[in-house]
């Protein structure tokens, strides 16, 4: 569809479709929305050459987590990616950005934005399947969905977060708590389920009270600590599924002078390179965020090119396990402390 075949839908001139595409004042509203709906009916998407459609956008449908080592370094591998296609990396909040009665797809393109990587959580999933249902080129980061309109790609932690907890059964472990962040996502969902399995494989029964929410920040880490030192029959060892959260952990069992893993062992979960920085070492679940970012340019690059032509992305990234020097064998059971139940903290990050 070009500008010209635009025009003629929306009944204007070629000049008053380009001063729209491209977002200029001296149009009125309803010529504006009269243009836009005729370009997203006919699917447009003006060619990357233009200077005003070079935006990608990195798009938070929920709450945004800025402040996570993860999309710090997801974005930093994003960046990194765009370089090759020339084009700039725009963050918008997807709610905040659209104007009453305009469509996804008419907000991305008033804002000169070519293709979107959608940041998700488990309560605005549907929020994605509506914008994807748009057939705008969008990619799901960092979550999977059985929906054909909607391609992702991902970094599968189940498996791999699995064997971290058969690390630590082999190593003697049989109360073993996990942290998780207190906003739902795919993520921490995966990383739950590998828990889960490892121990009902062993023939150990799920305890909820060793499930903790805790925002996923470095003080996540404190508030974990302190909740598994006042249990009655305490853990011997600790599942951290942020890398902020295991990060807080280990600094707050210096100050509380818990040794580490003589009287407790973490496991935490790497983004980037952060365990080669904690005393001890991190043991971790890793996955490459940087790289994520780099392959979620060009997956949605992909999207884009093919303009509906091209099958959906489904794409994951592999996960894998580093055994550090902050997991070692079971101490003998503690006793000290008061019995503990699962804790939801109030915070909005993800990771």
């Amino acid at each position: 569809m070009s500008v010209r075949e635009i025009a003629k839908r929306a009944g204007v001139s070629i000049t008053t479709v380009s001063r729209v595409l491209n977002n200029h004042p001296s149009v009125s509203e309803t010529v504006r929305e009269s243009v836009l709906a005729a370009a997203n009916d006919a699917r447009y998407v003006a060619p990357v050459s233009r200077r005003s459609t070079t935006n990608i956008a990195f798009v938070y449908t929920g709450p945004s987590s800025l402040g996570s080592s993860f999309d710090a370094a997801l974005m930093a591998g994003m960046n990194d990616g765009l370089e090759e296609f020339g084009c700039d990396l725009m963050i918008l909040d997807v709610v905040r950005s659209r104007n009453p009665g305009e469509t996804f797809s008419q907000m991305f393109m008033r804002k000169g934005v070519r293709g979107a990587m959608l940041r998700t959580t488990e309560q605005t999933r549907k929020l994605c399947e509506t914008i994807g249902s748009e057939n705008f080129p969008v990619l799901a980061v960092a979550d999977r969905f059985d929906n054909p309109a909607i391609s992702f790609i991902h970094s599968d932690s189940r498996n791999v977060s699995r064997d971290g907890i058969e690390h630590l059964l082999a190593l003697g472990h049989k109360r073993i708590a996990i942290s998780l962040n207190v906003v739902d996502d795919h993520d921490h969902q995966d990383r739950l389920d590998g828990y889960k399995e490892a121990l009902t494989a062993a023939g150990i029964e799920v305890d909820r009270r060793l499930i903790l929410r805790v925002p996923a920040n470095r003080e996540g880490g404190p508030q974990a600590m302190r909740r598994i030192m006042t249990m009655v029959d305490r853990p011997t060892a600790l599942f951290a599924t942020d890398p902020m959260v295991a990060a807080g952990a280990l600094g707050e069992a210096r100050v509380m002078q818990v040794k580490v893993p003589a009287d407790l062992s973490i496991i935490g979960f790497d983004d980037a390179e952060a365990r080669y920085g904690t005393f001890p070492p991190l043991t971790a679940v890793c996955q490459d965020a940087r790289r994520l970012g780099r392959e979620a340019v060009a997956s949605l690059f992909y999207l884009i090119e093919g303009q509906g032509t091209v099958a959906p992305v489904r794409r994951s990234l592999r996960t894998w396990l580093e055994i550090h020097g902050s997991t070692g064998p079971a101490p003998a059971p503690s006793t000290a402390g008061t019995a503990g139940g699962e804790v939801a903290i109030a915070g909005s990050e993800q990771g």
